[in-house]
């Protein structure tokens, strides 16, 4: 489950911030969070959070000084956890 949260930052250089969580299985957590890992790093930060045994929640915060950038880097981290996600459970189908 992917759950969104857009809203304004404390830090005036980076004055706009989008959380993005996803929540389940902590193998595939890792799994996801190797995927975006490449995906330009100085523009989000990304931690895994266990919340209990065998579960998961993968945490990114995207900051950047405008809208516009922000979204860019959300759609980026999307498609790439799409991707990832249709991979991994075409690997778990067959």
């Amino acid at each position: 489950m992917l759950i969104p949260r857009i809203g304004l930052g404390d830090d005036c250089m980076n004055p706009i911030e989008c959380e993005i969580l996803w929540t389940g299985d902590s193998e595939r957590a890792q799994s996801l969070l190797s995927a975006i890992a490449p995906d330009d790093p100085d523009s989000f930060v990304a931690e895994i959070v266990q919340i209990s045994e065998g579960n998961a929640e993968l945490q990114i915060v995207v900051k950047g000084e405008s809208l516009r950038s922000v979204r860019a880097t959300v759609d980026d981290i999307l498609a790439c956890l799409g991707a990832a996600e249709s991979t991994l459970d075409a690997v778990n189908d067959s």
